[in-house]
């Protein structure tokens, strides 16, 4: 609360309060940015320079308006602490519009000495103005390190305007037009407060200034809302070409129940399945796992349905097929790899063979009891004689195979602990009523409870083996 010396009238604090209401409104405008920008800060939760030397830069400017009036001194004519607020926020200001025209990239890497040259001017101008007093000299220093540090600022970014004028950057155009009014009006007002008390024009350069700012997010944020629409599209374009590279469900067969569960991480993923051969006395079951996530591993786990469809003339030798698939990898991966399992199920002569290269191990469930079968060789896509070999077992009726990717067994809940082979283990046994289709649908539910957050792709295969017709 202000206590106006009762010798002035109401007309002259009336007279005081319209010579500075623009100022004023103007200040509460700078200050109301500022909270803007924090909040944007705090919502994205991580500290952005460019936005938080704007937050800074606007509201110490705000606030210096704010003290400057005649309004203010009139209600506080000799208030210490607010001469010495004043006193600091004067040679404080600069230093954050230094520190945002560096985080905007309107100066080089000469232009950062400048700005650190001159933050150690301002602060010691402060700390001399704290010990001393409000001294002349002192703000003639303040007013030439502006004049110079400003000038340095706008010539630099002149340099950088035209190299991207060139490539038609309108937005950079718009800012160095905003950032030569706030520029010019500091500058006029520093140079005539050498001789006379300035005119003010700084702060509606700063005004145009931050309206150029504003424009400039509008258009920006505009650009990249339809970006993301794009990217979007393009996303789910994907994410269909690659569910139409997934085979439909299993034929109707006489010896085999089969059952495919795919649950992608993003919009499209590096996990592929593959029925090679499928009919009443032979099935052929491959699953795939390309390291990486995204489109990335989806363009590769292509490349895996196309390498997989060139073997089938060897389905039923499963170490011939991931040997093949391994040749026509090498080298077109971009250094990523493939984990692969593939199972042969011959029904007549009841029996399956089986190989992999680095992936999980296939589970067998027979009588309520849990195998696994494994018979690894080295992941695809990386050595070209990479060598594989066949493991082979009988086949029961009532058998039922799992083959999955290792996202089911790297799940992890909220304590960061794994669902792990026991958990996969049980969650299978405990489908062994259910047709292969709903124990697929179970076990995912299953590891989707225990990991609430999806990290990884989500694979897994049912067959289960009817008998020899």
């Amino acid at each position: 609360m202000y206590l106006f010396d009762p010798q002035l009238t109401a007309d002259e604090v009336l007279r005081a309060y319209h010579h500075d209401e623009p100022l004023l409104f103007l200040g509460a405008a700078f200050i109301t940015v500022a909270i803007v920008a924090t909040a944007v800060c705090l919502i994205r939760r991580r500290l952005d320079p460019l936005l938080a030397n704007l937050a800074l830069f606007a509201y110490l400017y705000g606030q210096r308006l704010r003290l400057d009036s005649a309004i203010i001194q009139i209600g506080a004519p000799h208030n210490l602490l607010l001469s010495h607020l004043r006193i600091a926020l004067l040679y404080l200001v600069p230093i954050p519009a230094f520190g945002f025209f560096e985080a905007a990239g309107f100066i080089g890497r000469r232009g950062k000495l400048i700005v650190y040259a001159a933050s150690a001017i301002f602060l010691s101008l402060i700390v001399g103005a704290l010990i001393f007093g409000p001294k002349h000299v002192f703000d003639n220093i303040n007013g030439s390190v502006v004049i110079v540090s400003l000038l340095a600022v706008l010539i630099q970014s002149f340099r950088h305007g035209a190299k991207e004028q060139k490539d038609g950057e309108w937005d950079a155009t718009v800012l160095r037009a905003g950032l030569l009014c706030f520029v010019a009006g500091a500058l006029c007002d520093n140079i005539v407060g050498f001789f006379e008390p300035p005119p003010r024009i700084e702060p509606y350069g700063f005004a145009l200034f931050l309206a150029a700012l504003g424009y400039v997010a509008a258009r920006r944020a505009s650009k990249r809302d339809l970006e993301l629409v794009e990217i979007q599209n393009e996303l789910n374009l994907a994410r269909n070409i690659q569910l139409s590279i997934l085979p439909a469900n299993f034929p109707n067969s006489a010896a085999f129940r089969v059952a495919a569960r795919y649950l992608p991480m993003t919009s499209v993923a590096g996990d592929f399945y593959d029925f090679v051969v499928a009919d009443d006395n032979q099935a052929g079951l491959l699953i795939a796992d390309v390291s990486g996530h995204g489109v990335p591993a989806a363009l590769i786990a292509s490349m895996v349905k196309m390498a997989a469809t060139s073997q089938r003339a060897y389905a039923s030798n499963p170490q011939k097929v991931l040997t093949g698939m391994n040749a026509a990898l090498c080298g077109n991966s971009q250094n990523e790899f493939v984990t692969a399992a593939y199972v042969y199920l011959d029904a007549q002569k009841r029996e399956f063979r089986y190989s992999a290269a680095g992936h999980p191990p296939m589970l067998l469930l027979r009588g309520g009891q849990i195998t696994e079968i494994a018979e690894n060789g080295f992941v695809l896509a990386v050595l070209e004689n990479a060598e594989f070999s066949n493991a082979t077992h009988s086949l029961q009726p009532g058998d039922r195979l799992a083959l999955y990717t290792d996202g089911l067994l790297e799940a992890t809940d909220a304590s960061r602990q794994l669902f792990g082979e026991e958990r996969l283990h049980d969650a299978l046994r405990s489908t062994a009523e259910l047709n292969p289709s709903d124990a697929a649908d179970r076990i995912l539910s299953t590891v989707q409870q225990w990991s609430r957050l999806q990290d990884d792709d989500l694979t897994i295969l049912i067959c289960d083996y009817m008998g020899a017709q």
